[in-house]
């Protein structure tokens, strides 16, 4: 006969630092990001510039909550940048013909929807690989910016309402950042209290399990990309509304920060797991990263180098360590 012997308790402490090392490792790198700024430039942590990175962020947060429903089913879309830049540009026409700032944002969110719903359907009912199609999108969507717009920045005038959305301050809090808050709370009910959050992780993990389920994959797999769509349209109108112009040339290396940022929160590339909380420091990070390098009067070039640099590191980790069930200290013996 066998003997079995129950397997002893391991460290609460242990458990709890394994099952959560992705997010507490972005937390703690974002941390030492704002230490390691805040003691090299000493107007760092004024709250006047600390307003503005999280005023700057925004855009990138809104669009990085929908990339992370969207990597959570295995997908990517690196087409957001230019669709930021398309929705941007066709804003700021429309209200410079006259058009209320109302109707404009209602349209260019609707836009977003129908350029990410085609893109969907050509990855779920087409069987394009998504990086192909989003590819393609990133070219042709920036093209027709660039023909919209003939290269020059289209201003927009006499929308202090529509300025106020870039521009303004709730309790002195700035109205893109709680728009941006709001939209990663919502993302966070959304993957954790929902039916369609617990889809989009099936989806990822296992497609054809998902299938013979009975889930519509295929309809969450392309209602991704429309969500990403219309967070993009979002992004495009505080965009827009900050600067007070449209530009072909606006959310230009976007989509490499929105990549970074959900890659380092420790959403997964292999799709099935996600991690709304890890997105938004990522993003943070992302931002205090671009804003610390430009206080200490590095080029903000040099930022590109560091967001790539980034997004190779997390995703290592992503693969080499915590995929592999990677725990601190010694594995737990059977």
């Amino acid at each position: 006969m066998v003997a079995y012997t129950e397997r002893q308790a391991g460290s609460k402490l242990a458990d709890f630092i394994g099952d959560h090392a992705q997010v507490l490792s972005i937390a703690t790198f974002f941390a030492l990001c704002v230490l390691f700024f805040g003691v090299l430039t000493p107007t760092f942590l004024n709250m006047g510039n600390l307003l503005n990175i999280v005023r700057q962020a925004a855009p990138i947060m809104v669009v990085a909550v929908a990339m992370t429903l969207v990597i959570t089913t295995g997908g990517i879309d690196l087409s957001v940048g230019s669709m930021v830049a398309l929705i941007n540009a066709t804003a700021a026409v429309l209200m410079a013909m006259g058009l209320p700032w109302p109707l404009a944002i209602v349209l260019m969110l609707i836009m977003g929807a129908v350029i990410g719903g085609i893109q969907g359907w050509f990855i779920a009912y087409q069987g394009i690989p998504a990086f192909i199609v989003t590819l393609a999108g990133l070219s042709i969507l920036r093209g027709a910016a660039l023909y919209l717009t003939e290269g020059y920045s289209i201003p927009i005038r006499d929308a202090d309402g529509f300025f106020w959305l870039g521009r303004g301050e709730i309790f002195g809090l700035p109205v893109p950042a709680l728009i941006a808050i709001l939209i990663a709370i919502a993302g966070f009910v959304v993957m954790l209290r929902t039916q369609y959050g617990r889809q989009v992780i099936a989806v990822g993990s296992n497609m054809e399990a998902a299938r013979r389920v009975g889930m519509p994959a295929l309809k969450v797999l392309a209602s991704v990309y429309m969500v990403a769509g219309i967070a993009c349209g979002v992004a495009a109108i505080l965009i827009a509304a900050r600067l007070g112009s449209g530009s072909s040339n606006a959310a230009q290396g976007f989509e490499l920060q929105v990549i970074a940022a959900v890659v380092l929160g420790g959403t997964s590339l292999l799709g099935g797991k996600a991690s709304m909380f890890g997105t938004v420091l990522g993003t943070m990070t992302i931002a205090v990263i671009g804003n610390g390098l430009i206080l200490l009067h590095i080029s903000p070039f040099f930022t590109q180098i560091v967001t790539g640099t980034i997004i190779l590191i997390a995703i290592w980790m992503n693969t080499r360590l915590f995929e592999r069930n990677w725990r601190f200290g010694k594995r737990k013996k059977a």
